[in-house]
């Protein structure tokens, strides 16, 4: 089903940006970097008038729901009436609403961000494609906690965009 209208309606998602992710044995490959980069396309959207969803991982081991590591990173803070849609699968339209909540919100671009890369950054941007949302994967607002993490990215921004996705620096990002 093709969700592309005359007009974009586009949404900011912020994947999995929670706390436990910042406290593995390898670091958030340019950690600080990034948090300054989704704050800014927070920020952006709030200003511009589009909507910030954020998206939360819970498992049964390290990310355990309503434990500190499930908790989002205190930078990346919703505010009131801000969507946060839970999930326990990599792609965050499998067995959530956010799918029915981006209709209802008539969404029909979304922006992606997060953690991690060749996760549920991945899952998710193929699922929203596969669920006929226009992408553009925000290339230097993901991430992940490898010693190859510089390598995955690279990989990930060009097997994501051969998918069909846009790829869009931070900095170039316009939700209006």
């Amino acid at each position: 089903m093709e969700k592309q209208a005359l007009q974009d309606h586009a949404a900011l998602l912020v994947i999995d940006v929670q706390k436990g992710l910042f406290t593995k044995s390898t670091p958030v490959y340019q950690a600080k970097q990034l948090l300054k980069n989704i704050t800014t396309l927070i920020q952006k959207a709030r200003s511009q008038g589009a909507p910030v969803i954020f998206v939360q991982h819970a498992n049964d081991k390290t990310l355990v729901e309503g434990g500190r590591d499930w908790q989002l990173h205190p930078d990346i803070q919703p505010v009131d009436g801000e969507l946060i849609i839970h999930k326990r699968h990599g792609d965050a339209f499998v067995d959530t609403p956010l799918q029915s909540e981006l209709e209802k919100m008539g969404i029909n671009l979304l922006f992606v961000t997060g953690l991690v890369t060749h996760g549920c950054v991945r899952a998710t941007s193929l699922g929203a494609i596969g669920a006929g949302y226009r992408v553009k994967l925000v290339s230097d607002g993901h991430s992940c906690f490898s010693k190859h993490a510089a390598q995955l990215i690279q990989k990930w921004n060009q097997a994501i965009q051969e998918t069909g996705a846009g790829l869009i620096e931070t900095e170039a990002v316009d939700f209006i």
